[in-house]
C-alpha cells in the first residue's frame, strides 16, 4: 500500500481515471471541488457547493453531479454549465453514481441527516432526460457493471449489502437480489468497483479497508488502510493495474489519523475494466 498524497480531502470520494484527462480525478465532496492528480501534483477545480461524482463525456470533458442534480464541464473544468435542478430540498444532496454500458449517466442521492428512504437513483441520458431509476433509498453509493455489461452492482450503504440488477438498454435495471452481505462489525460498504474477472472490491467506511468479492458473495481478499474511513476505489495507472482508494476525514477525532483525507495506492496484481463514458453533449 502506498500513500499518494497528503490528507488533501475533507470527504475524498468517487476516483475515476481516464487516459484522456490528465489520469486520475476524484472529489472533495462537500467542498464542491475536483481533485486531479498529474504527475505527483494535485490540483483543485471548484464545481459547485457539492461535487458528488464524476465520469468523462465520450466527445471530451465531463459530466458532474452537483448537489441537487447534473452539470456539464469542459476536459480543464474551468467552464461548467449546470443542468436544471431535479428536486428542491436542500436537505438532499447527491451523492455517488456512474454510467452504464450504452453511455448513460446515473448518480444516487441521500440526506444530509441519512433520514431512511430520503434518496433516489437518477438517470441522465444523451439526450439530456433524466429518469428517476430507485425511490426509497437511505445512502445511494457504489454503482459498477460487470465486464460483460449484463449485471449492475450497487450499494444502499444501511443493507450492508451490495446488490446485483439485470441490465438491458431498454429495460433498464431489473431483478434486484443481494449478492453481498458485509457484517456491520467489517465496516459499512461504500464506493466500489470491478476487475477484469468481475470480482468487487468494495471500500469498508469505518472499516479501515478494502474487500474483494467474488460475484457470488464469496471473500477474497481483505487490505487494511491505515485510516478508518474508506470511500471509494478505481483502477488506474496506463494499464489499469493500479488501484486507487480515496480516504476521508468524517467522523475522525481532531488529531487523530493524521493521513485521513488522503489518496492511497495499492497493486493488487489484476487489471481493471477501462471506464464508462458519458455519451451525451
Amino acid at each position: 500500500m502506498d500513500q499518494v498524497s497528503g490528507p488533501v480531502a475533507a470527504h475524498g470520494e468517487g476516483p475515476v481515471w481516464h487516459a484522456g484527462w490528465p489520469g486520475l480525478r476524484w472529489v472533495d465532496m462537500l467542498a464542491g471541488d475536483v481533485l486531479e492528480l498529474d504527475d505527483g501534483q494535485v490540483r483543485r477545480h471548484h464545481v459547485g457547493d457539492v461535487a458528488a461524482a464524476l465520469r468523462p463525456r465520450a466527445d471530451g470533458g465531463a459530466v458532474i453531479a452537483v448537489e441537487r442534480g447534473f452539470a456539464l464541464a469542459d476536459a480543464s473544468l474551468t467552464k461548467v454549465e449546470p443542468l436544471p435542478e431535479l428536486w428542491a430540498d436542500r436537505r438532499v444532496r447527491m451523492n455517488d453514481g456512474g454510467c452504464d454500458p450504452d453511455g448513460r449517466f446515473y448518480c444516487g442521492s441521500m440526506a444530509y441527516d441519512e433520514t431512511p428512504g430520503a434518496g433516489g437513483l437518477y438517470r441522465l441520458d444523451p439526450d439530456g432526460a433524466v429518469t428517476t431509476v430507485l425511490t426509497g433509498i437511505t445512502i445511494s453509493n457504489g454503482l459498477a457493471w460487470s465486464p460483460d455489461g449484463g449485471t449492475a452492482y450497487y450499494i444502499d450503504t444501511p443493507t450492508h449489502r451490495v446488490d446485483a440488477f439485470d441490465y438491458d438498454p431498454g429495460r433498464g435495471l431489473t431483478g434486484r437480489r443481494p449478492v453481498v452481505e458485509i457484517p456491520p462489525d467489517a465496516g459499512s460498504p461504500d464506493g466500489m468497483t470491478l476487475d477484469a474477472d468481475g470480482r468487487l472490491w468494495v471500500a469498508l467506511w469505518g472499516g479501515g479497508a478494502l474487500r474483494c468479492y467474488r460475484p457470488d458473495g464469496g471473500l477474497e481478499e481483505h487490505v487494511p488502510l491505515p485510516v478508518t474511513q474508506v470511500t471509494a476505489c478505481t483502477f488506474g495507472g496506463p494499464g489499469l493495474d493500479e488501484l486507487y482508494i480515496t480516504t476521508s476525514r468524517q467522523g475522525v477525532p481532531e488529531g487523530a489519523q493524521p493521513d485521513a483525507g488522503a489518496l492511497f495506492r495499492y497493486r493488487p496484481g489484476v487489471r481493471g475494466l477501462p471506464v464508462l463514458a458519458y455519451r451525451g453533449r
